[in-house]
Formats: structure tokens, sequence, C-alpha cells
């Protein structure tokens, strides 16, 4: 069994009881899955049209919580339901638990069955076809980082995340013995995953202990994310399965490097790269150039998109491969852009900033909504900055707080005309919503510091 498959082929599958459970999801705006198990039978003879979910599911928090502030939804509006419309193209078995296929399902309202706009995956359709709309496909990929540890994630709650133990004893980064040592976990993400149609290149060691980097194959961009989503969801599930927790939290401990999602993007016109000039030194198009300072202009503005939470700025530090600048270089990793594969026809910007705990709906929305405004705007890309990008003072900062990057997404007229004022005011109140629960917390830091001292 291999995916993606038609409806036709499921319908089989589920005759000839291979398949017995259909799970039926949306992407929530923390980038998770959630929705139904269908069984098959039932699946097939009617829930393949619609079904239904509780309009609370994106306008929630991690906890799936109800915060008030929200104009879609609220207690005085009562919580009504959205429609469910499952994609059928994107029907594909899930091989790693047993007779299961899932469908993507896209949000739609319950009475006009148009999209709702602030589902990620509607934000990431519109810049999708504003883009098409100029005459450009977008192709992307996403590189997921994250860590295992010892234990199950059950295990490691109990003990309040005290004295983590990561599977590996030291700095895995393309370390074999080591992560042989790792197959366990790592040969059934890999497999699995091409199972599912995934095309997953290759999986290797990180730059720290424990941590992982799986590389997914650059596709179109609505399949980039959802690429990047089942991957997600199915290393938390094999782990598990594997006795073992897999966190995607992009800082885990001060003196540990973060874990990112780096971005790869470029934009193409009848099968070819139109970010490729072969004329040019390091093979980039005028459309790349505009692109590309686009992306540095609109930064600070999406940074909300590529680092959603708290913990994400405590990944931003010197000497960490995490940068702090915004700005581009050529191949070199100091810099909060990245040239890859310059003088070549697979020319393209990679994005340094995402955390890997960024939804890549909404990361790929919000980089493409900059660099098509850098197109339409025809602006000018200064030179690439070389050397250690960390020292450069006259540098701009990427954004050090969640606090002034939900503001830097408010004042963003870019993005207003891009996503529309009611998504930017949705994912504005998500972002207000995190750093309110934060200034209520008391930290371990607080309590160690202050205790006696105080």
């Amino acid at each position: 069994m291999s995916g993606p498959m038609t409806f036709d082929t499921l319908r089989s599958k589920v005759e000839a009881g291979e398949i017995d459970t259909v799970l039926a999801c949306i992407v929530d705006m923390q980038g998770r899955l959630m929705g139904k198990r269908f069984t098959g039978a039932h699946f097939i003879a009617s829930a393949w049209q619609e079904t239904h979910c509780c309009n609370y599911l994106i306008a929630t928090d991690l906890e799936m919580a109800t915060p008030e502030g929200y104009a879609t939804t609220s207690w005085s509006r009562g919580y009504g339901d959205y429609v469910m419309k499952p994609d059928l193209d994107t029907i594909r078995p899930l091989p790693w638990l047993d007779g299961t296929a899932m469908v993507i399902c896209d949000l739609l309202d319950h009475h006009t069955h148009e999209e709702i706009p602030q589902s990620p995956r509607s934000i990431l359709k519109a810049q999708v076809a504003r883009a098409e709309a100029l005459g450009f496909a977008p192709v992307c990929a996403t590189e997921l980082e994250f860590f295992l540890f010892e234990g199950t994630l059950k295990e490691n709650a109990a003990r309040g995340y005290a004295g983590l133990v990561p599977i590996s004893d030291y700095n895995e980064d393309y370390h074999i013995f080591q992560t042989s040592k790792e197959e366990g976990v790592m040969r059934p993400v890999r497999n699995h995953l091409v199972a599912a149609g995934i095309p997953v290149e290759n999986s290797k060691g990180e730059a720290e202990a424990g941590q992982e980097e799986l590389n997914i194959r650059y596709d179109a961009a609505l399949k980039t994310a959802e690429y990047h989503t089942i991957a997600k969801h199915a290393v938390k599930e094999i782990a598990w399965g594997q006795g073992v927790s897999a966190t995607f939290l992009p800082k885990w401990a001060a003196d540990r490097v973060g874990s990112s999602s780096h971005v790869h993007q470029s934009l193409w016109s009848g099968g070819q790269n139109v970010f490729h000039d072969p004329d040019d030194p390091l093979g980039m198009s005028a459309t790349m150039t505009a692109y590309m300072a686009g992306q540095l202009k609109y930064a600070a503005e999406l940074t909300v998109f590529l680092a959603p939470y708290v913990n994400s700025y405590k990944r931003f530090a010197k000497g960490t491969f995490a940068p702090t600048k915004i700005a581009w270089s050529v191949d070199n990793r100091t810099a909060g852009f990245r040239l890859c594969g310059d003088g070549t026809k697979a020319v393209r910007v990679e994005c340094r900033i995402g955390g890997s705990d960024l939804n890549p709906y909404l990361a790929l929305a919000g980089l493409l909504a900059a660099g098509l405004a850098g197109i339409e705007e025809g602006l000018l890309l200064d030179p690439p900055v070389t050397g250690d990008v960390y020292a450069s003072a006259d540098l701009p900062d990427i954004p050090t707080t969640l606090r002034d990057a939900t503001e830097a997404l408010r004042g963003s007229a870019m993005l207003r005309a891009a996503l529309g004022d009611a998504v930017v005011d949705h994912y504005v109140r998500a972002a207000e919503w995190e750093q309110e629960e934060f200034d209520r917390a008391v930290t371990d830091w607080e309590l160690k510091r202050g205790f006696e001292r105080a």
C-alpha cells in the first residue's frame, strides 16, 4: 500500500477490508491535525462529502483553551459549527497505523459554504492563487528538526520534564554511528512516510545530542505544507510507539542549541525555475532579487508566522546557527536568509528564521506574501553581507520577543493588504494570548533565583 490514493482506490480497499479507519483532518492554528476517525464504511458512504466540527478549533491555544477576543467565535456567539470538506486529492494511507487512511479537509462556513479565511490552509491557498495570477507556481521545501528523548511523553511529563535524557550522548551532526543507534525510530519514520506518499529524501543527525533532521523533497507550496504537517505528526506517533519522546519545542534547554525549520522557496513557470538567470554571476534573476528584497523588507512583520510562541525567541542566539539579523548572504548559515544553489538552476532562497514550532501553512503564506510584495513593488536587493553576520551591528535585528513581533504583525500594512484585516487580527489575538498566558506564569527560573534571596 502506498499513497496518495484516489477515492475509488480507497473505496476498494475499504470493501476489501484493508482499510477500516479514515481520519478526516483539518490543520489548526498551531499546525496540528484535528478531526475525526470514521469507520471506512461510513466515510465512503457519506462522510466523503462533508462532516462538521466545532468552530473553536481555529480559535484555541496549545492547551485547547477558549480565549476571548476572537471575532470569528466566542462564548457569546455560542461556538457553532464549521463544515469540514474533504479534499479527495489528499487521501493517503498512514502505514504506521493499522488499516488507516487520512484525508485533509478545508474549513467552510456552515451557511455559505465559503472557505473560512482564518483557516491556515485557506490562507496559504489564497497566496498561492495570488502567485498564480502573476504567472508563478511557488515551489518550496521545509526542513524538520526535532529532539528525541528517552522515555515516553507521559513519563517525561510526570517528572515535570526534569532530568530529560536525550536519546544520544553527544553532538550527532552528520554522525553515522550515533544515528545508527536511533534507527529504531528514524528508519520507520522514513519508510512509513514514503509509503504514505511523502517524498522523504533523508534523515540525519543534527548539531546537538538527540537532535534529528528530516528532509522532504521540494514540491508545490500547498503540498509542502501538507507533507510537513503529516511528517511532524508521524514523528510523534512513531516515537511514541517506540517508547521515546519527540519534541518540536525550539529551545528545550538554555545550554543546548535550538531546533529550526528552514524554508526553501522558488517560483516556477512552464516547468522552469524563474529565479534562475544564467547570465547573472550568482544565477539570480531580477524576479528573484525583488522577491528576496520583499522578504527582507517585511521579515519583522511576518515573524509571528515563523516564531509563534514565547519559547520561539529563545532560539535566536549568536553562534548557534539560528539567525539574529535580517540580512541575506551567499551560502552563509549566519544570516536570516541564505542564497542556496548559487550559479545553478536550483538557485533558491532559504529562510532560516523559522523554528521547529512553526505552522508550515502560515509560514509559507507569510513568506509568499512578502516575496510577492517585493515583486509587485519592484524592490531592489542590497548586496549580500559576508562573514559573521552575528557581528554586524548595523543590520536590523529579527524581533527578539513575541511581544515585539506581535506589534510588527499588528502594524503590517502589507500583510493586511495580502491576507486581509480579519486574518491579521485573528493571529494577532493568538499571539497576544500566548504572551498573556506566559505573563501569568511563575517560572522555575524565578523560583530558583528569588525564593530565598528576594
